[in-house]
């Protein structure tokens, strides 16, 4: 899903065939820290976000794709508006024959700095500053999920009839299925207990909805699948095609040593950056879901650093469950429905 939308960012600015795309020459400067652009001719910064909320870099062809996460600011006061946008994400796009040279090293700033963290939190191996074969470690880690089947075995898919009356809503509450699934979809997060999707008895909260009325709605932006939801407000009868998935999504990460970086990060329980291709992603984890366990243990009310710790320091086969953020709050009574 990532990559798509990334390649959505790249579509939404491409210039009209037989037009130049207005561009500007920029100097990228990349630190353990953060990334920085600035204007060549007039040394004016950019683009200047921390290293930790970097959440996808991808490199198509010679485009260079930076996604990046900023907090929304609000009064103090209003408290709904910080829960609902706590952050946006900014999309960033350069034109450069060594794209994919300065995505490796913006991959390698993250290596480095994830080794200092190892230093800065007491695991010095003189191991660790050797050269990681982090392709051996890919080579053992099994793609997790069963999404791929699911979504192409048509067995698997199930239709279902929602009647209802005309200008009701169908009272469901749909929300992204992850970055890093494996197919990028929209999942039933809550159903209004006396709403037509709730009394047709077909649908449960997880299930992932493919098409509305026989419209697809793989890879389509949240916005435009709450739109399609919408627009069936008139009518008497809505026909919904989903997978049926349950909303913790089980995950397996095989990590032989710390020395092996994860390849995500978390904030307050919540993944908020993935590395493309990492064990991590291979293994199930999905950038936007809650960590509801890790190894058995609960973790829904632990700190943010005790979670951290436990991650840095867990190794051999890493057992999570997730489920995505807006489900979470919605079932734990964190957030108020809006049904569509």
């Amino acid at each position: 899903m990532r990559m798509m939308q990334a390649q959505e960012a790249v579509g939404r600015i491409k210039a009209p065939e037989g037009e130049n795309q207005p561009s500007t020459e920029v100097d990228l400067f990349v630190s353990t820290e953060k990334i920085m652009v600035l204007n060549t001719d007039l040394q004016e910064i950019m683009m200047d976000h921390s290293l930790r909320t970097i959440s996808y870099i991808a490199d198509i062809g010679d485009i260079l794709v930076i996604m990046a996460r900023r907090r929304l600011l609000s009064s103090p006061g209003d408290e709904s508006l910080r829960r609902k946008k706590q952050a946006k994400i900014l999309c960033h796009v350069f034109e450069s024959d060594e794209a994919q040279l300065i995505a490796q090293s913006i991959g390698q700033a993250f290596q480095v700095a994830y080794m200092e963290f190892l230093k800065a939190n007491g695991i010095d191996d003189p191991g660790i500053i050797k050269e990681m074969d982090y392709q051996d470690v890919l080579n053992q880690q099994e793609i997790m999920g069963e999404e791929l089947n699911l979504f192409t075995n048509k067995d698997f898919h199930r239709e279902v009839i929602v009647p209802k009356l005309k200008g009701e809503p169908i009272g469901i509450v749909i929300v992204e299925s992850g970055w890093g699934s494996m197919v990028p979809t929209v999942v039933l997060a809550n159903m209004a207990p006396s709403g037509p999707a709730a009394r047709c008895g077909g649908l449960n909260i997880g299930d992932q909805i493919i098409s509305i009325n026989g419209v697809s709605m793989v890879g389509l932006p949240l916005s435009t699948c709450q739109t399609y939801i919408k627009g069936a407000r008139q009518q008497t009868v809505v026909k919904l095609t989903v997978v049926p998935c349950p909303p913790v999504v089980e995950v397996l990460i095989k990590r032989p040593d710390v020395k092996y970086q994860l390849g995500f990060s978390v904030q307050n329980g919540v993944i908020c950056s993935l590395l493309r291709g990492g064990i991590a992603e291979r293994g199930g984890v999905r950038v936007g879901h809650r960590i509801i366990e890790i190894n058995n243990q609960s973790v829904v009310a632990v700190q943010h650093e005790k979670i951290v710790a436990l991650l840095a320091n867990s190794v051999g086969e890493i057992h999570m469950k997730t489920m995505p953020t807006s489900i979470f709050r919605l079932l734990t009574g964190q957030e108020t429905p809006h049904y569509l």
